[in-house]
């Protein structure tokens, strides 16, 4: 049973003037500055133009503000140096580098392809750095190639350190006569019968070529004849064909492409091979509709998905020395810019698939393994729900604390307890072979009402969720689709339960997706809760989402978005500039994946003047410019890049000692505050709000995977000093983890002990 003065308050810890409070004028803030070790090729990024500090009036200067496509690709270089960094185990630097050329495909696929839509409807309008979208685009290309060619650099170094410990890629040249014949053996069996070639001549259209596909472009003739013909052959990767093939039983591995090539006179008997050489393309995936219009919400989704296979193309990759007519060929057939859009690759395309000898099993080549820990309070076999209702609020903090043990037996016990009535969730992504998705089917066959609004629109697991929501509607449960015109994005489950004293709402709001997999990959919070204020906003919330209706809903606790936490998030910091004096100084703490939307920055600037203090732990895309004289010289902004990618959002307001907390969905993106259903609520309980303190203690003391912004947007990599710690967040986090479970443990024994002792009397 938890002190009565740790419980939830009944009050709202967001006040009223919280979303009512208006900024008031600055003044200008003490300096503070930090220097470390500059970000390899950071340097890339053209920085805006320093300037003197201007009025207050012109907070809205370009300027100030960096661009959210540069400051995304200035992250993916931090990544970069996790693989370029000797301290990194090896298979994981192989790891980080597959993630940069993943990330980096998803980078054209979203947000050149968009940009390129815009440039494609005339749009001529600034960002508010000041940029159009061609600026925008060929700036984005110029940072792209730079990395790549780190990239390309640093594999063969990589390579050569894998093949010292016995993990090899060869060259199909490289292998013995016997080898080769063994594989071209398996690639006749296995490989080749899967593989269509297809002419390319005027009595053959140009074919179509799919998204990330390895494409081979063959130039043949026939012994006899004169005239040259091309063809184009597709690697048929998927479907249990994987990039690397093995070469007997050692982990001795040649690409599938070399493969091919090296065997083309299986696919053309007969004939001569002048010339092959690879190419790759990558295609817009912005293909939205208007959901207004759309009388099937399914269909039309589906139609996007159809229509995505086949939409621009906004980048060809093609192998170094292809000819170039081949290259102005493809380049003219696929409607791009030769000069701009078309990326020669010396050396391995798709780094991607890299991520395959990543998993290898090499224990001592990998990070030290970490099993998540059972929640000290959910170790027990009680009912959950008595857990939840003696404790009122139990904070989770992924994945150092299990996700299984926590909120799949949340769902689970829900699903079977007989008082338990009905189950309400929001669902943007899943695992395919996913246990919530099990316990919600099970709970709804036990006679549960479950209904669960499922997000469409998730970007890449639109498919995936489509399949999800019919399996679950065969299953009886009732299914949504979320509110017209905007993306469900908020994660909350609400259990309705009878009590003993009548129906009891139990909450979890989380940051993160319900997915198993990412939750051992992906730092999160999540709050269970029997908070009768967030039990009500929460059955507010899933009326709003299963209707769609607005009007006069009010929330006690929950800030939602798009209509409240974006007003609340304002007022809080011109609430914070209010209430900042030298003997009581304002602290803003923030933590999320992005800090994009320019209303937020300017505010922050505004509270930075008035001489509050602003700590930002920023993961990626980050407008703000940090250490600008008189305007921002008392804000810090600290990315972290480590073992697991950070996800958790947490909003923090010193609020003149009466300090707020909030946890949820929402990053500070223009998107998320005006387009999306988000949800952030305030954490009350005084430990959990001390366990947060720490994240946020841990986040900016570190000296291992901490990165400081500096004002023309480049980042300077912390280094420890001599005696200092060493190890990173997420090593420090494990640690703490790991000794709250001892501590368990021993309190467990010697309770054990006690009882013993008194049987014994």
């Amino acid at each position: 049973m938890s002190d009565p003065e740790d419980s939830p308050r009944s009050e709202p810890v967001i006040e009223p003037p919280l979303l009512t409070e208006k900024a008031s004028p600055t003044a200008p803030p003490a300096p503070s500055r930090k220097k470390g070790k500059k970000s390899p090729g950071a340097s890339a990024v053209p920085p805006p133009p320093a300037s003197p500090a201007p009025p207050e009036e012109n907070l809205s200067t370009s300027s100030l503000y960096l661009n959210r496509e540069l400051t995304w690709l200035e992250f993916n270089r931090r990544v970069l140096h996790e693989a370029r960094d000797e301290r990194t185990p090896l298979l994981e630097r192989i790891k980080f580098l597959s993630i940069v050329s993943s990330n980096l495909d998803e980078f054209f696929m979203k947000r050149i392809g968009g940009l390129k839509q815009q440039l494609g409807a005339g749009i001529r309008s600034l960002t508010v750095d000041g940029r159009t979208p061609r600026q925008q685009i060929e700036e984005c290309h110029v940072v792209v190639r730079d990395i790549e060619e780190q990239m390309r650099a640093l594999l063969p170094k990589l390579l050569g350190l894998l093949k010292a410990k016995g993990i090899s890629i060869l060259s199909y040249a490289d292998l013995t006569a016997k080898e080769k014949k063994q594989l071209r053996d398996y690639y006749s069996r296995n490989i080749f019968p899967l593989i269509t070639p297809q002419s390319i001549d005027p009595a053959h259209p140009f074919p179509f070529v799919s998204n990330l596909s390895l494409n081979l472009l063959v130039t043949l003739r026939y012994a006899r004849d004169t005239e040259v013909s091309l063809a184009r052959v597709k690697a048929p990767m998927g479907a249990g064909i994987q990039r690397f093939l093995r070469v007997g039983k050692e982990d001795r591995f040649v690409a599938i492409e070399d493969v091919i090539c090296q065997n083309l006179d299986m696919l053309f008997p007969g004939m001569r091979v002048l010339s092959s050489a690879f190419f790759r393309v990558t295609r817009n995936s912005n293909t939205e509709k208007n959901e207004e219009q759309a009388d099937d919400l399914l269909a039309m989704i589906e139609s996007e998905l159809q229509e995505r296979k086949f939409a621009p193309i906004v980048r060809l990759e093609v192998m170094k020395g292809m000819d170039t007519a081949h290259r102005g060929m493809l380049a003219a057939e696929l409607d791009l810019n030769e000069t701009a859009d078309v990326f020669e690759v010396d050396g391995m395309m798709a780094m991607r698939d890299l991520m395959q000898v990543a998993t290898l099993d090499y224990p001592e080549l990998r990070d030290p393994p970490h099993a998540p820990i059972d929640h000290p309070l959910l170790q027990s076999p009680r009912n959950v729900f008595h857990i939840i209702r003696d404790a009122g609020a139990i904070l989770l903090h992924h994945p150092y604390e299990s996700f299984s043990t926590s909120v799949e037996r949340f769902l689970q016990e829900a699903g079977e307890d007989p008082k338990v009535l009905a189950i309400k969730m929001t669902l943007y992504r899943t695992a395919r072979e996913s246990r919530i998705i099990d316990c919600l089917i099970n709970a709804a066959q036990n006679g549960k009402q479950v209904a669960v609004a499922v997000e469409l629109k998730a970007r890449f697991d639109e498919a995936a969720n489509i399949v999800i929501a019919g399996r679950m509607e065969e299953a009886g449960i009732h299914v949504t689709y979320g509110v017209v015109g905007l993306k469900t994005h908020c994660k909350v489950i609400l259990v309705v339960r009878r009590d003993f004293n009548g129906l009891r709402r139990y909450v979890h709001i989380g940051t993160g997706n319900y997915h198993a997999v990412t939750a051992r990959i992906y730092t999160d919070l999540g709050l269970l809760t029997c908070d009768d204020g967030i039990g009500k906003d929460a059955t507010e919330l899933f009326n709003y989402l299963t209707t769609g209706y607005t009007p006069k809903r009010k929330y006690e606790k929950m800030l939602p978005a798009p209509k409240f936490l974006k007003k609340a998030l304002l007022a809080g910091i011109a609430r914070e500039i209010r209430l900042h004096s030298p003997k009581n100084p304002g602290l803003i703490r923030f933590k999320m994946n992005a800090l994009e939307d320019a209303d937020i920055v300017r505010a922050l600037y505004e509270a930075s003047r008035a001489g509050v203090k602003v700590d930002l732990v920023v993961r990626d895309t980050c407008r703000l410019r940090p250490g600008i004289p008189g305007i921002s010289e008392n804000v810090r902004v600290v990315s972290v890049v480590g073992r697991f990618l950070e996800h958790s959002r947490i909003y923090y307001f010193r609020n003149g000692g009466k300090e707020i907390f909030l946890i949820g969905s929402a990053d500070a993106m223009k998107r998320n505050l005006e387009a999306r259903v988000e949800v952030v609520v305030p954490v009350e309980n005084r430990k959990l709000r001390d366990d947060i303190r720490i994240l946020f203690d841990v986040h900016l003391s570190e000296r291992r995977s901490a990165w400081d912004m500096q004002p023309d947007g480049t980042y300077l990599q912390r280094m420890p000093a001599e005696g200092e710690d060493p190890r990173g967040s997420h090593e420090i986090l494990i640690s703490l983890a790991e000794k709250r479970q001892k501590k368990v443990a021993r309190l467990k024994k010697r309770k054990a002990r006690g009882v013993g002792g008194r049987n014994l009397r």
